[in-house]
């Protein structure tokens, strides 16, 4: 058997190619095919299915693109009603690639469409079990994604149950699993960084499979769920009708900065927005004053879709004007497709044309220390999610999640200086973008965020979140 595993960390996402025998399927394809394409043809494969798990909310697939490349058929529950030529399968069906017998499990929960895919090697053991997001390292699918279908967050939460416990569960324990995601993803509440597991060690570890009634599982899994970033049902639809091509959207226009002045001033709707890629220190030291910042070093894609509109015509600002390709894929693999252009020269250029330019403080963590006992003004805004705000936080900190915070926005006071931070200084940067966008200004970043306070000895405080995303 052939068996790779490609894991795409902005996205936090696992997809996966295997073969036998000169026949191949891949399983959750990212929305750019090329490695698909290139490992297969390095390894004397063909592809002849395309799986998909589930309709991905988090991300925008490539099965269409990668289909028509190949020749190969797309794979969907028939609870997923996609809309474009593809084969519908229920519970049991099975198919052969070469050696390997794939088994689809239909394990509603996540969504309804929910399948696993069970592989069988006729001269191999044990099997693979490819879970798609119904069950994860260390968590399992969250159950609150598909409420305006028709189903409560409880009811699916039922159903995912009855899926771990009547298929899942009932394979042996050596069983592998392999996920579609990983750590950092917003599909579960608690996914390890480990990339593939088995069946017995879920049984042990998994705080979700543990011995509980069904009634204690859907209260649990239903309480505290983490935010759900407003591109996820845009992702869904693309996925159910089947993404663009990547190489047929529009290119990227490198624009000086006059034309980014005219169109920032343009009435023209959708509205145009600047999306400053840069790394939060570069942002603070001089940035397009109103512009969102999303650092390119992150999870670049998720954090887009989850702070801006999806349907802004968006500007951006780089490093350097060659990263402007990786830009626009990445926000295109979130289903992000209304790229205009890019500031060319950056913001050298914007200075040396004399246009203005606004800037957010950077502070030290030993600074922010020294700031707090001086002055008991002084605020403090951490931004990130609940649990990790009441695991450990600087005193007199104020909670409110990233994405929660332009819905909350009475909570933050004006007037007085706020120092914004976050885990490592990244988030904080794009909440200090956000606010500013609303006429609050007297703020500073702070450099490393709650990792490096902690790491500096600092004091810290565990108590629940005040105002943050349920």
């Amino acid at each position: 058997m052939f068996f790779k595993q490609f894991y795409l960390a902005c996205l936090a996402h696992a997809s996966y190619l295997i073969g036998s025998n000169g026949e191949a399927c891949v399983v959750d394809p990212q929305r750019d095919i090329d490695e698909y394409l290139s490992e297969a043809k390095n390894n004397g494969l063909t592809i002849k299915y395309i799986f998909e798990t589930h309709l991905h909310a988090d991300f925008v697939s490539g099965h269409k693109e990668l289909a028509e490349a190949t020749g190969a058929k797309i794979v969907f529950s028939d609870q997923a009603k996609a809309r474009f030529d593809h084969e519908a399968v229920a519970d049991g069906t099975q198919f052969k690639i070469g050696d390997l017998t794939v088994t689809v499990l239909a394990t509603p929960g996540h969504t309804p469409e929910s399948i696993c895919l069970l592989i069988k090697d006729e001269s191999a053991t044990p099997a693979k079990l490819l879970t798609g997001d119904t069950l994860f390292i260390g968590d399992v699918g969250r159950p609150d994604l598909v409420g305006k279908f028709g189903f409560s967050s409880e009811q699916m939460a039922g159903m995912l149950y009855d899926s771990l416990h009547n298929k899942l569960l009932t394979l042996p324990d050596e069983t592998e699993v392999y996920p579609a995601h990983g750590a950092g993803s917003l599909c579960g509440k608690n996914i390890s960084s480990e990339s593939s597991s088995t069946i017995g060690n879920q049984r042990k570890f998994n705080y979700a499979l543990q011995p509980m009634s069904k009634e204690q599982f859907v209260q649990m899994l239903t309480a505290q769920l983490p935010e759900v970033p407003a591109y996820f049902p845009l992702a869904v639809e693309a996925n159910r009708s089947g993404a663009t091509s990547i190489g047929d959207l529009k290119e990227a226009k490198a624009m000086m900065p006059k034309e980014v002045e005219e169109a920032l001033l343009s009435t023209t709707k959708p509205a145009t927005i600047i999306l400053d890629t840069r790394s939060p220190a570069e942002f603070g030291q001089g940035h397009i004053p109103g512009a969102y910042s999303v650092g390119l070093g992150g999870q670049f894609a998720s954090w887009c879709g989850t702070v801006i509109d999806a349907q802004s015509r968006m500007i951006l600002v780089l490093a350097e004007d060659g990263q402007v390709d990786e830009a626009v894929t990445r926000l295109a693999r979130a289903g992000l497709e209304n790229v205009i252009g890019y500031l060319a020269g950056g913001m050298n250029a914007w200075q040396k044309a004399g246009s203005k330019v606004d800037t957010v403080e950077q502070v030290s963590v030993e600074e922010l220390a020294r700031r707090l006992e001086a002055d008991p003004e002084l605020r403090v805004l951490d931004v990130r999610r609940p649990g990790e705000y009441a695991s450990g936080h600087v005193p007199r900190a104020k909670n409110i999640s990233l994405s929660e915070l332009e819905k909350h926005l009475e909570a933050v006071e004006r007037g007085v200086k706020t120092a914004v931070i976050c885990a490592g200084g990244y988030r904080s940067s794009m909440a200090t973008s956000l606010l500013k966008r609303h006429g609050i200004g007297e703020l500073v970043n702070v450099a490393g965020g709650t990792a490096a306070w902690i790491k500096a000895g600092l004091p810290v405080q565990t108590e629940a979140a005040s105002c943050s995303a349920s």
